[in-house]
């Protein structure tokens, strides 16, 4: 069996209730890397079946016009989710995000869920929002079904009893510590919702926090969001430049045998060398992605024609 594809662009990843088909209609003019529909939060007990149905109704839609689509589940431990996995995942989605994640035994039965419906090539978009979730992020991002991870700060303060804070240090250790699991696993990672869709400032200074710890995108749960997120988690013209410069003023001086220099007042040696590598790979990254992208709404449009 071939391993599931990873998610490597995941700048903005725009949530939208499964039950509100209204709203799934619009997704792909908000502009997000990915669209996710949910069935679990976003929709009522007695709702249930009916998201089931609206996923497998417009989930081929929207994968037909070029869109990256994911599609949460309820958790493996839920009444609804052997449901969810049987009648309500097209297998033309990109992931199943399945939401807090705690064991790898977790993990295992989804794998097994998944194979036995013929979805074998389906990774999970694994969500760390518990206690437990957080203390084992390590073990459980390692699993070879994992190809996204997520930090939910709602569901975590909540499992642990704590009170949610616009300054965000109740959820300090816990964000780094997803961080720090998905650099050691090679995941990509998507960073905590702003409820407040109004409060602008806020969101784009959580996303500007969440890019320098390490992570790769941020959820959206308005498309308001979306523009602050795309522009966070993409390296500006100035960046970029100041990169390569960095980079070429560097390799000269190590190849004259010195390994430390001053560029622009700044004291280079490797370790910024690194992350100025880092960010031109995360250029060449999504530069590919966006030309996939784009190729894919081509050959659809052409198809469809």
């Amino acid at each position: 069996m071939s391993e599931p594809e990873r998610l490597n662009r995941l700048r903005s990843v725009l949530i939208a209730p499964a039950v509100r088909p209204d709203f799934i209609a619009k997704l792909p003019s908000r502009g997000a890397d990915v669209l996710f529909l949910d069935c679990e939060d976003a929709v009522p007990a007695n709702a249930k079946a009916e998201a089931r149905t609206v996923v497998t109704e417009w989930a081929p839609r929207l994968v037909e016009g070029g869109s990256t689509v994911v599609v949460r589940v309820n958790p493996v431990s839920s009444e609804w989710f052997a449901d969810d996995i049987r009648n309500g995942l097209p297998h033309d989605v990109s992931a199943v995000v399945i939401p807090k994640i705690e064991r790898l035994s977790d993990l295992d039965e989804a794998a097994a869920a998944l194979d036995e419906v013929g979805l074998s090539r389906l990774g999970v978009f694994a969500g760390i929002e518990t206690a437990l979730g957080v203390a084992d992020a390590r073990l459980v991002l390692a699993h070879p079904r994992v190809v996204a991870a997520y930090f939910g700060a709602e569901d975590f303060v909540a499992d642990m009893g704590g009170v949610r804070t616009e300054g965000n240090a109740e959820v300090a250790y816990a964000r780094a510590q997803v961080a720090l699991a998905g650099r050691l696993a090679s995941v990509p990672l998507v960073d905590q919702v702003v409820t407040n869709f109004s409060d602008d400032a806020r969101y784009r200074r959580e996303a500007t926090e969440a890019r320098n710890l390490g992570y790769d995108g941020k959820l959206c749960i308005h498309p308001a969001q979306v523009p602050p997120a795309n522009e966070a988690f993409t390296p500006s013209a100035d960046e970029i430049d100041r990169a390569r410069r960095l980079l070429a003023a560097y390799e000269a001086s190590s190849a004259a045998g010195i390994a430390a220099i001053d560029f622009e007042g700044q004291m280079v040696d490797e370790p910024l060398a690194v992350q100025a590598r880092r960010l031109l790979e995360r250029v060449a990254t999504d530069a590919t992605a966006a030309d996939a992208a784009t190729g894919k709404a081509r050959s659809t449009e052409n198809t469809a024609r």
